[in-house]
């Protein structure tokens, strides 16, 4: 089959504020097409991209004998930095890593979270009650999960305002078309990461702590142990991945609800109800699918495949549009209409098959708590201004969202 051609610009303000109406033209007239100028073919409707997730002829790693395009001087520390990054390998070592990691990083320590969520969230609220207006991203959603994730992986307060920069340099290479200033940006804060890790690893190895590091340190399996550079990035990728979609679904959340103000009311009348506690789960999973925060994720081809007449040719890439197969009607009943008490939601926003986010249980945790907290101490919560959004595509959020109180 000859694939039509377009292109989309990512980087677009417009498409990433609001992708909905080309991503439903997309899938009724070109749910599969190719842009050159990406070199990606892309998938639009969800039962092809879940069907490709769960494909094991596609994975996350460059086909092995398949040369990768040369690689920019600048990038080199964050080349080295991703290499180790397990999410990015295919069986026999994802296994290998994600086995260990799963070890350590278990449902029930992320249960065990819970009143340490809880505790950080009335704090964060306390911080900012008094004025009657903040800005949501700056004051709320973004110091909870890095808090979290730093308090769990052991790294030191006094360390902790580096790490959102860090993070925020880093995720910039998964977006199409970055430039150089943020190649050298990126490669910068691997480096400097990747030694910070170095340092609190090696303090942990003389004075264990009951953390994720020490864990990371200490994990084995089948005498199978991580190397110095793959738990330094494993928690590099645990503190980056563990942060972004919170900070970002959270966000986006928020204005989704300010957008529908009767799924709002509904969350606030529940907020102090505990029959309708569990109304905040399915709230914070209709939110995730409604403005998803990883709208996309690419995949290699690792063997030629024909896909319902598509040729995928081993080494080529494709793009698939989470959030476009999150609104997807095929799938979902009434998809562009936000609905918190929506049951039959198996949105695409956290993957499918063997690189599902191992971060999903925490994200939602934090969301839970933060949303049905917020509720309960801000009832009066509304918009004290117009959203800003970031300028990346890939990790789609918002850089700023006023809210009065």
């Amino acid at each position: 089959m000859s694939l039509p051609r377009l292109h989309i610009d990512f980087n677009n303000p417009s498409f990433i504020a609001s992708p909905w109406d080309t991503f439903a033209e997309l899938r009724d007239k070109t749910p599969v097409f190719y842009d050159e100028v990406w070199n990606q073919i892309y998938f639009s409707r969800y039962e092809d991209i879940a069907a490709l997730l769960k494909d094991k002829r596609l994975g996350r790693a460059l086909p092995e004998g398949v040369e990768r395009p040369p690689s920019h001087p600048a990038k080199r520390d964050f080349d080295t930095f991703q290499s180790k990054v397990f999410m990015d390998w295919e069986p026999p070592d994802h296994t290998r890593i994600r086995g260990l990691v799963s070890k350590v990083f278990t449902p029930q320590r992320v249960e065990s979270l819970r009143g340490k969520i809880e505790a950080t969230v009335h704090k964060l609220i306390d911080g900012v009650q008094a004025r009657g207006q903040c800005d949501f991203v700056h004051d709320l959603s973004e110091p909870l999960p890095v808090i979290v994730i730093s308090d769990l992986l052991g790294v030191p307060e006094e360390h902790r305002a580096k790490l959102r920069p860090w993070s925020d340099a880093i995720v910039k290479m998964y977006e199409l078309g970055h430039t150089e200033a943020q190649m050298w940006a990126a490669s910068q804060a691997a480096r400097e990461f990747m030694a910070l890790i170095g340092e609190l690893a090696e303090a942990r190895r003389r004075h264990p702590q009951d953390d994720l590091i020490t864990g990371l340190v200490q994990v084995e399996e089948a005498g199978e142990r991580l190397s110095e550079d793959e738990m330094r990035a494993t928690c590099i990728f645990l503190l980056n991945a563990g942060h972004e979609a919170s900070v970002n679904g959270a966000s986006l959340g928020l204005m989704a609800l300010f957008r529908h103000p009767a799924q709002l009311a509904l969350l606030q009348q529940a907020a102090n109800d505990p029959a309708q506690a569990g109304l905040f789960k399915t709230a914070c999973e209709e939110m995730l699918r409604f403005e998803s925060p990883l709208p996309m994720f690419e995949r290699w081809v690792l063997q030629d495949v024909d896909f319902h007449g598509v040729e995928l040719k081993r080494g080529s890439e494709v793009g698939l549009f989470y959030a476009s197969g999150n609104r997807d009607p095929r799938r979902f009943e009434n998809p562009d209409q936000l609905d918190v008490t929506r049951k039959d939601n198996a949105h695409l926003t956290f993957g499918l098959g063997i690189h599902y986010c191992l971060g999903a249980p925490l994200a939602r945790l934090e969301m839970q708590i933060l949303f049905k907290t917020l509720l309960q101490r801000l009832p009066n919560i509304r918009p004290a201004g117009e959203p800003v959004f970031n300028s990346g595509f890939i990790i789609r959020g918002l850089k700023t969202l006023p809210i009065a109180f």
